[in-house]
């Protein structure tokens, strides 16, 4: 990097510092540059991106380089960079007022205008070329206009800043009635989600396609009831499991290295925006861990290692956490590092098994992305034996050992850039992910990486009994998060039922009174921000999922399973009272909230805590029994005997033989079932499986 030309070059974001040289003056968010543009009564020019966003990269090089342009920013206007996945708090507020200023949804590069004064925005876009085209004028035309705008419509600019903010406290801070709670948006969920599902290839909606990995989950779960306690409803099994067959046989899937990319631009999860989120990944992870058992479909176990070897291969860092994300391009390309020629693919594998691979993966149909191959699932492994006359086992060790050698050509390609940052909610989601995978696929080394990670965030990320939100190169900074400790929380929880740590169980209720203390709204449910946080033009309070679980739906399922576990009646009644905050914004639209559906589940159904208590080795083959199977309402923690450093209610069922287990749902526990073999019947009657 060259020498840096603007006050960007101290900071941690590898986004940020990849505009360091920039002839933009670009400032962090910070009060010093806040202060500069009140002093100077200049506008604000707001320019929120991430290192892995591709249009970033475009209007970076098309504008922020230009020196006419530059000199044309640093004149007109105050202007601050930001990184969303640093400053979600920021990106959340400026991407609601783009939509209620132009009406359209957002994005990234944002770009937004704000006053000086109070940092409300009186214009905004995302993406604006240098030049006009795509109906959008060009950047340099729009910045003369704005500034024009600002010094000639000031009433103008007044008017539509209060009916901003008066918007603003309608959405965040407007008064929600208490609904009365009833299992009316699980069914009403359930249909949703069926009328936006795309039956020829899966997924919901048209181009582009995201994961929706919330909707997929709630899916599942809807089944699991379903097959359980009422007349099965395999239609809700069936859009999860063929949508997560498309995506995995996909080009939304790395079919050589492993890894999600973000989301899909055409409607067959063939050609994807190249980046790889590690948010995505975890709760795919964890989803495909729970289809794999639920299904035994051997798709979804080999999608769900590949990915979780990525992760430990790709995006694990030495110190233990992992990295947020990799970039859509390489040497200036978006997909260049994952595409291909048939002349590469033929000069590696040999005539022998070319044919073979490229049937398999669509080399022998049209160039998919830019003149060249992005790799796909075309053929069954069934077709391919049929049509080239050798056993499905023959076919599938050729297309192993051919993905095995194009991977190992692939390795020596200039890699897409990675943001090496460490964010807190991010490595939760991929702890979480990592630990369902180790206990439904038996692959305790997948475990040994989340609990590395779990280590550092508590050594890097836990400070004064506070959680930090990133980390890079030695520095952690930014007060945390409402998602960083609801992400956290549930992260924990989900560790004890790989392997009981009382020092994780403490930890997470540490973190469950930091987040009743400090972002609970006394009208039910969590601000995004602490009552600590920099003043922002608003305090975010929102239910809903959005590209992430939402952390207040998160937080409140966790607050059930920890007051069921522990029968503290505190975390119990804040998570009615979240529930009942968010009622009726659930019933109006209850498959754009998954996650608090989920958790309105559990208040209504709760799950069932079976504790085991006995001999190490009698332990680990009944929670083997309960690892291998999907079991949505139950949740099974192992405690060996010699276990001592126990809460009160737990400390006390104590083992006469080998083992004994206790069942606990809601407030009320079981007599002890003091024989092994009813305990794996017990186990058998939630196994759920297709």
């Amino acid at each position: 990097m060259s020498q840096p030309t603007n006050h960007l070059a101290n900071e941690t974001s590898p986004y940020l510092l990849q505009h360091a040289d920039n002839p933009v003056d670009w400032h962090p968010w910070n009060e010093e540059s806040l202060r500069l543009a009140k002093e100077e009564g200049k506008p604000i020019l707001l320019s929120i991106g991430y290192s892995a966003c591709h249009w970033c990269h475009v209007m970076a090089h098309e504008s922020f380089e230009n020196e006419d342009t530059a000199a044309l920013m640093n004149e007109l206007f105050i202007n601050i960079k930001v990184d969303r996945e640093e400053r979600p708090d920021l990106d959340k507020l400026y991407q609601t007022a783009h939509a209620m200023l132009t009406q359209r949804n957002g994005g990234w590069p944002l770009t937004m205008f704000l006053s000086p004064d109070d940092q409300l925005p009186f214009f905004g876009g995302t993406y604006f070329p240098d030049q006009p085209r795509h109906g959008l004028p060009a950047f340099r035309d729009l910045l003369k206009n704005v500034a024009s705008y600002f010094e000639h419509r000031p009433e103008e600019i007044q008017q539509h800043k209060h009916q901003l903010s008066q918007a603003f406290g309608q959405i965040y801070q407007g008064e929600h009635q208490d609904g009365e709670l009833n299992s009316a948006p699980l069914d009403a969920a359930r249909m949703e989600l069926e009328q936006s599902f795309d039956p020829i290839d899966g997924g919901l909606g048209q181009a582009p396609k995201f994961p929706h990995v919330g909707a997929m989950e709630r899916l599942l779960r809807h089944w699991g009831t379903t097959r359980l306690y009422s007349e099965e409803d395999k239609r809700a099994l069936h859009m999860v499991r063929f949508t997560l067959e498309r995506m995995s046989e996909g080009g939304l899937f790395d079919q050589l290295g492993g890894g999600f990319c973000r989301y899909s631009v055409d409607g067959q999860w063939m050609i994807p925006h190249f980046e790889k989120m590690l948010y995505d990944n975890g709760p795919l992870l964890g989803l495909l861990s729970e289809l794999a058992v639920a299904t035994g479909d051997e798709l979804f176990h080999r999608t769900a290692r590949e990915t979780a070897n990525w992760v430990m291969r790709e995006m694990q860092s030495p110190e233990g956490g992992y990295y947020s994300a990799l970039d859509a391009d390489s040497e200036g390309e978006e997909g260049k590092f994952y595409a291909w020629t048939q002349k590469e693919v033929s000069a590696t594998l040999g005539d022998e098994v070319f044919p073979l691979f490229a049937a398999r993966f669509g080399l022998d149909h049209a160039a998919n992305f830019e003149g060249k191959w992005h790799l796909h699932v075309i053929a069954t492994i069934e077709k391919l034996a049929e049509r080239f006359s050798i056993s499905d086992d023959a076919i599938r060790q050729h297309i192993d050992q051919a993905r095995v050698h194009l991977f190992n050509v692939r390795e020596q390609r200039i890699h897409p850039g990675r943001d090496e940052k460490i964010l807190t909610s991010w490595n939760a989601l991929m702890i979480k992910g990592m630990l369902q995978a180790a206990r439904h696929l038996d692959q305790p080394e997948y475990a040994d990486s989340a609990l590395a990670a779990l280590d550092f965030i508590h050594k890097a990320l836990w400070k004064d009994n506070r959680l930090l939100a990133t980390y890079k190169d030695g520095r952690a900074h930014l007060n945390a998060y409402l998602d960083d400790y609801a992400f956290l929380i549930d992260g924990l929880l989900e560790s004890l039922q790989w392997q009981w740590n009382s020092q994780h169980l403490a930890w997470a209720q540490q973190l469950t009174d930091v987040l009743l203390r400090h972002y609970e709204s006394t009208q039910g449910g969590f601000f995004f921000t602490s009552d600590d946080h920099e003043q922002l033009i608003e305090r975010p309070r929102s239910f809903g999922d959005e590209s992430m679980p939402s952390g207040n739906a998160i937080a409140t399922r966790s607050l059930l399973r920890l007051g069921y576990l522990l029968g503290e009646t505190r975390y119990l009644d804040a998570a009615e009272k979240s529930l009942k905050a968010g009622f009726n914004t659930m019933q109006q639209a209850p498959s754009v909230h998954n996650s608090l559906v989920n958790a309105l589940e559990e208040q209504l159904y709760p799950p069932m805590i079976l504790i085991l208590r006995g001999k190490a080795e009698t332990l680990k083959e009944i929670k083997l029994q309960a690892d291998k199977a999907y079991t949505p309402r139950l949740i099974c923690l192992a405690i060996p005997d010699t276990q001592d450093d126990l809460p009160e209610g737990i400390q006390e069922k104590k083992p006469e033989g080998d083992c004994i287990g206790y069942v606990c749902e809601g407030l009320n526990c079981s007599p002890p079932i003091k024989n092994t073999q009813d305990i794996l019947g017990l186990i058998a009657e939630h196994r759920i499986q297709d």
